[in-house]
């Protein structure tokens, strides 16, 4: 929930979702499952069947548009037989997610809203019933990546659980902290191009800039100063993060900095004993804190920090990274190699495998300060060097499963995190891939609930395991080769058709006027 904007990072972010933008993870050690095949030539016209709502100027209307693509992907219309599985599929193990994303869904507009009022009359018992209405109400599209290639990657996560404590004593001395009050927000769309300086008022949360003002303007009683250059711009959901420090507005603060002085300004929720645990957590995008006395702290992503996802790569046995990342402001790209990977299939002890990529196992080399509270001698935080950080919420609901970054409980074993560029939140997606371990196919149709900083590229998905020993093993063990099909209501306004000539190749420019959002949302994924 994934970050966690993990923010699920969850959603890792936005559980990181928030602040991630646009990176990919492609490549996997195991080859393409057997049962997954490229659909492309099973293409058929679904016109027929589809609303005659006209769709907006410059955009596709799915069920009549047989491609169409984006920035970063291409959509191509198949009938549902042509997907691998489809027909074998227990649909009623995914209908209550379907309907968790309905009450969603219906403030979304009238395609949605018409949809999900007929999806209130299915048997949800009825997998054939359940079945004949997807294949009613939707357009199957595959989804590929800028080179059109069909296969992508399917990673895992899961619902930690760790041991914590209300108050502060040995061993938990690690804060989790919530929100911060003194966190500013700016809208990136609004902010004037370049690097300069330029004069800014506060209202409320939120960050206005002063048009006309000079440098010497800034230092009147309301205004501050804001270094453009030292900002990140390239979030989802276009907003920056900002805090005040003197007349000047900074960037928030980095993890090092929460970790060592503390975050004075945020409600501290519990103490944990493991800074590892804790960010593994924040990876993830929520968990469970158990106390002592049997009570769980039950935990969602509710901010991010707004500085960039890096997180601390394991080396391989020859001492290089064994994924390469490529940063981009806010934003991290994480390339798998395409060799043997030793860590697919078991954990070593010294890393954290989560959430599509391996982590270093760091060493806390002491305590953090704590609010209202002094420690003697020198302060040292976690030794983790990722700058971001994860802020949660308690969750008012702890039945079911976590929240995502929908906003509605995940469901194990049908709910997925993606990149919402690609792949809009709540729509049901099927996916074809194989199952950690066994390597049989795995084949279903889930629903897009969630996304994370880890998590970007078309043709990406992090299955939700669910929370327990079993879901963490096999959500740190998944990372498989995966074909991915979105399913959109007919008649929906969606990107706009696609020409030969506004295709991206890999390092060629993107075609004039192709939209970064399938389906733009505001906070989750917008347009210029």
């Amino acid at each position: 929930m994934h970050t966690s904007q993990s923010p699920r990072f969850t959603s890792t972010l936005l559980r990181w979702a928030a602040f991630a933008a646009v990176a990919s993870l492609a490549g996997c050690a195991n080859p393409p499952p057997a049962a997954t095949t490229d659909t492309t030539a099973a293409a058929t016209d679904t016109s027929s069947t589809t609303s005659s709502r006209p769709a907006s100027t410059g955009a596709s209307v799915a069920g009549q548009a047989r491609t169409f693509s984006t920035q970063l992907a291409t959509y191509t219309a198949v009938s549902f037989d042509a997907m691998p599985g489809w027909s074998r599929d227990d649909f009623s193990e995914t209908w209550p997610a379907f309907l968790g994303s309905c009450k969603v869904l219906t403030g979304r507009g009238a395609e949605w809203k018409e949809v999900c009022d007929r999806a209130g009359k299915i048997d949800g018992k009825n997998r054939n019933a359940i079945r004949g209405f997807f294949e009613s109400e939707f357009s199957a599209y595959q989804i590929r990546d800028d080179d059109r290639k069909p296969d992508g990657v399917v990673t895992g996560y899961f619902e930690p659980e760790i041991a914590g404590s209300r108050t502060y004593g040995a061993p938990f001395i690690y804060p989790v902290y919530g929100q911060p009050e003194d966190m500013l927000f700016a809208d990136a769309r609004k902010l004037p191009a370049g690097n300069g300086t330029v004069a800014a008022k506060v209202e409320g949360r939120n960050v206005i800039v002063q048009t006309g003002l000079s440098t010497r303007d800034m230092g009147a009683p309301g205004l501050y100063a804001l270094d453009l250059s030292a900002i990140t711009r390239d979030t989802l959901d276009r907003k920056v993060r900002m805090r005040i420090e003197g007349k000047q507005l900074l960037p928030y603060y980095t993890r090092e900095e929460i970790e060592t002085k503390g975050a004075p300004n945020a409600k501290v929720l519990a103490f944990v004993s493991s800074a590892t645990a804790l960010y593994e957590m924040q990876i993830q995008g929520s968990g469970r804190i158990k106390l002592a006395n049997g009570d769980v702290i039950r935990v969602a992503y509710a901010e991010q920090n707004g500085q960039p996802f890096r997180p601390t790569i394991a080396q391989a046995a020859n001492g290089k990274p064994r994924s390469a990342v490529k940063v981009r402001g806010s934003s991290i790209e994480l390339q798998l190699d395409d060799g043997d990977d030793d860590d697919v299939g078991g954990v070593d002890s010294s890393v954290i495998r989560t959430r599509g990529f391996t982590l270093a196992r760091p060493t806390a080399s002491g305590a953090v300060v704590v609010p209202g509270r002094r420690t003697a001698g020198a302060v040292t935080g976690s030794g983790i060097k990722d700058p971001s950080y994860v802020f949660f919420k308690e969750s008012t609901s702890p039945a079911g499963g976590p929240v995502g970054a929908f906003g509605v409980p995940l469901s194990a074993g049908r709910s997925i995190a993606v990149d919402p560029r690609s792949t809009p939140l709540g729509y049901p997606v099927f996916v074809s891939t194989r199952t950690p371990g066994s390597g049989a196919p795995m084949q279903r149709l889930t629903i897009a609930q969630d996304t994370g900083g880890a998590i970007r590229g078309a043709v990406r998905a992090d299955y939700f395991f669910g929370n327990g020993q079993a879901a963490a093993t096999n959500a740190r063990r998944m990372k498989e080769r995966g074909q991915l099909w979105i399913l959109l209501p007919r008649g929906l306004a969606v990107a706009q058709a696609a020409v030969s000539s506004a295709i991206r190749t890999r390092g060629g420019p993107v075609g004039a006027g192709l939209p970064q959002c399938l389906v733009p949302s505001e906070g989750v994924c917008v347009d210029d």
